[in-house]
C-alpha cells in the first residue's frame, strides 16, 4: 500500500476513537470554547506532539489585504491552540486548521436533537457547532493520532492549530503573524455543498462588504401624516432608487469586464454585487417620510483583483450618481465600508493538490470535484497573508446553525473517512524533498 492507503487504514482502525472525541467536543461546548481547547491540547499531547497556547486580542491583529471596522471584529482576548509533530527529517511540511468557536447558544433553539449529547441517527451525529467546525478539530486531532505513529510519522513537521475564526476573531491570522508558518496549509471545515470528502475547496473568491445610508427631509409640520405635505419633503426613497440603479449599472458593467476562467466554467459569471437589503429607517408607517433609507451590500470579486480597486469601483460609482442630482451632491449619502477579503487560488496541477487528490481517490475511489464557488473561505488566509498553498476540506454535513437551521449534523462514515484522507494527505505531501 502506498501512503495515502496506509493512512486510511489506520484512521480505518482508530475511527471510533475519533468520534467518540468529536462527542465530546460537543458536550464541552456547554462549557465554552476555553474547555473544547483544552480537551484538545490533552488529546494532542497524548499523540505526542508538543503544545503551545497562543493569546492575542483581534484587534491588534493587522490582516494583509483585509479589513474589518472595528464594531464587527471580536473584542476579548482569544487564545489559539497549536500543536507541533516534528517530522523525521527533510521534508514538506504543513499547517492545518480549524476553529472551535461556534454559533452563539440559542437557548430557544427547537432542535429535535439534545445539542450537548452527541446523539447518532441514521449515519448522522448532531451537535452543537458539529459541522461549524468541531468536526473539524475533531478531524486534525485524528489525524495526528494516525501520524504520530513511527511508522507512518511524516517526514516534514506538522502544525495543527485549533484557532478562534468566527465574528472577525482572526486566529489563523494572529499564528501566520507569530511565525507559525509551513510549506503548505489545509483549511478543515465540512462541505456544505452535498458531496463531502469528494470535494476540495481550492478556490476563494474576495467580498467586500459595504452600506449605503441617505437621507432625507422631512416636510416642515408637527402633523402626525405628511401625505398632504409630501411635495414639500425630499423622500429618501427616491434618492435611494437612484443609488441601487448605479449600483446595479455597475454589477453589470464589472460583470462584462471582470472574468475568471474557474468562476466562468463554473457558474457563468466570475463577480456580483448583490444589495441584499433596502430598509427605510423609519417607523414603517406609509403616511411619514422616512428619515433615512439603508442599502446593505456584498461584492465578490475573483483573485487577482485587488480589494482597494474594488472599494474605489464602488465609491466613484456612488459619488457620480451623488454629483448628477442637486440633492445628494448637496447632502451626499454616506458609504460604509464594514469589511473585505482579498481571493486566493490553488490552481490545477499543484503539488497541494495532487497530494490532497490522491488521498480522497484512495479513500473514496474518486477523484475530487474542486469546488471555487466559496466566497471568502478561510483557506485564503495562508495564501494572502503568508504565500502559502492551502485547500480546504471537510466531511458531508448539513443544516448549519449558522444558515438559521436546526439540528446541525456531520455523516459519521465520511467524518470517520477524513480523518484518513487528511492523514493521508498530508503524508503525500511531507515526503522528502
Amino acid at each position: 500500500m502506498d501512503a495515502a492507503q496506509t493512512a486510511q487504514a489506520a484512521a480505518a482502525a482508530s475511527g471510533d476513537k475519533a468520534v467518540s472525541l468529536l462527542r465530546e467536543f460537543i458536550a464541552l461546548q456547554r462549557q465554552g470554547e476555553a474547555a473544547v481547547q483544552a480537551r484538545f491540547a490533552a488529546a494532542c499531547e497524548s499523540f505526542g506532539a508538543t503544545v503551545v497556547r497562543h493569546r492575542y486580542l483581534p484587534a491588534d491583529v493587522n490582516p494583509r489585504d483585509e479589513f474589518a471596522a472595528g464594531i464587527a471584529i471580536a473584542p476579548d482576548m482569544r487564545e489559539a491552540v497549536v500543536a507541533r509533530l516534528p517530522g523525521t527529517g527533510g521534508g514538506r511540511s504543513m499547517l492545518v486548521f480549524a476553529h472551535p468557536d461556534g454559533e452563539p447558544f440559542q437557548p430557544q433553539h427547537g432542535w429535535r436533537h439534545d445539542p450537548f449529547a452527541g446523539e447518532i441517527e441514521n449515519g448522522r451525529l448532531y451537535g452543537w457547532g458539529v459541522a461549524d467546525d468541531l468536526a473539524g478539530v475533531a478531524t486534525m486531532a485524528g489525524a495526528l493520532q494516525v501520524l504520530s505513529d513511527p511508522a507512518l510519522r511524516p517526514a516534514g513537521d506538522l502544525i495543527l492549530c485549533s484557532t478562534p475564526s468566527k465574528r472577525h476573531a482572526r486566529g489563523v491570522h494572529a499564528l501566520l503573524q507569530a511565525g507559525f508558518v509551513a510549506d503548505a496549509a489545509i483549511y478543515l471545515h465540512p462541505a456544505e455543498s452535498g458531496v463531502g470528502m469528494r470535494e476540495v475547496k481550492t478556490f476563494a473568491s474576495g467580498q467586500l462588504v459595504f452600506r449605503v445610508t441617505v437621507e432625507g427631509r422631512l416636510p416642515d409640520t408637527q402633523e402626525p401624516g405628511h401625505t398632504a405635505f409630501a411635495h414639500t419633503a425630499v423622500n429618501p426613497i427616491d434618492k435611494a432608487v437612484l443609488i441601487h440603479a448605479a449600483l446595479r449599472a455597475l454589477d453589470e458593467q464589472r460583470g462584462r469586464r471582470v472574468t475568471h476562467p474557474s468562476l466562468q466554467a463554473a457558474i457563468g459569471r466570475s463577480t456580483n454585487l448583490l444589495i441584499g437589503d433596502f430598509s427605510t429607517l423609519g417607523d414603517g408607517r406609509a403616511a411619514r417620510i422616512a428619515p433615512s433609507v439603508r442599502l446593505s451590500c456584498a461584492l465578490s470579486f475573483p483573485p487577482g483583483e485587488k480589494l482597494a480597486d474594488v472599494q474605489a469601483e464602488v465609491a466613484s460609482a456612488i459619488a457620480a450618481v451623488a454629483k448628477a442630482d442637486a440633492y445628494l451632491s448637496a447632502k451626499p449619502p454616506k458609504v460604509e465600508f464594514l469589511s473585505g477579503v482579498t481571493g486566493a487560488e490553488v490552481p490545477d496541477g499543484h503539488a497541494l493538490r495532487n497530494a490532497v487528490d490522491a488521498a480522497v481517490l484512495a479513500a473514496t475511489g474518486e477523484a475530487p470535484h474542486a469546488n471555487v464557488m466559496h466566497t471568502s473561505s478561510d483557506i485564503r488566509n495562508p495564501m494572502v497573508q503568508n504565500g502559502i498553498p492551502c485547500v480546504g476540506l471537510g466531511p458531508l454535513c448539513g443544516d448549519l446553525t449558522q444558515n438559521g437551521s436546526r439540528d446541525e449534523w456531520v455523516d459519521v462514515a465520511d467524518f470517520k473517512r477524513g480523518v484518513g484522507v487528511i492523514a493521508g494527505a498530508i503524508a503525500l505531501w511531507s515526503r522528502k524533498a
